[in-house]
C-alpha cells in the first residue's frame, strides 16, 4: 500500500509560477514512476509528466519547456515546477505512483490549481 500526500496547490497568477509537491509513503518499490496528471472541469484526466526512479522523464508535448518535473528519491517526493502559468492550467492536479512488479497504480487525492488574475 502506498499513500500520496500533495501540497503546494492553490492560486497562481497568469505568467507566474507555482510549485507543487507529493510525498509517497508505505511500500515503495525500488524502481517506480511518480508523476502528475491533471483534470480540468468537463475534461478527461491527462498526463502532465512522469519521472522514473532513475530520472527518466516523460512530458505532455504541450507542456514541455514550461513545466518541470523532478524527484528526490531519498524523500520519496516528486515535484512539479510550473512556470508561465496560463488560465488553461487551471485543473485538479493528481499525484500518481506506479510500480511495475507488480503493476499497481496509486493516486493522490488531487489538489486544485487555479490560475486567475
Amino acid at each position: 500500500q502506498v499513500q500520496l500526500v500533495e501540497s503546494g496547490g492553490g492560486l497562481g497568477e497568469p505568467g507566474g509560477s507555482l510549485k507543487i509537491s507529493c510525498v509517497a509513503s508505505g511500500s515503495i518499490a525500488r524502481i517506480n514512476y511518480m508523476g502528475w496528471y491533471r483534470q480540468a472541469p468537463g475534461k478527461q484526466r491527462d498526463l502532465v509528466a512522469t519521472i522514473r526512479t532513475d530520472g527518466t522523464t516523460n512530458y505532455a508535448d504541450s507542456l514541455k519547456g514550461r513545466f518541470t518535473i523532478s524527484r528526490d528519491n531519498a524523500k520519496n517526493t516528486v515535484y512539479l515546477q510550473m512556470t508561465s502559468l496560463k488560465p488553461d492550467d487551471t485543473a485538479v492536479y493528481y499525484c500518481n505512483y506506479r510500480s511495475l512488479w507488480p503493476d499497481i497504480n496509486y493516486w493522490g487525492q488531487g489538489t486544485q490549481v487555479t490560475v486567475s488574475s
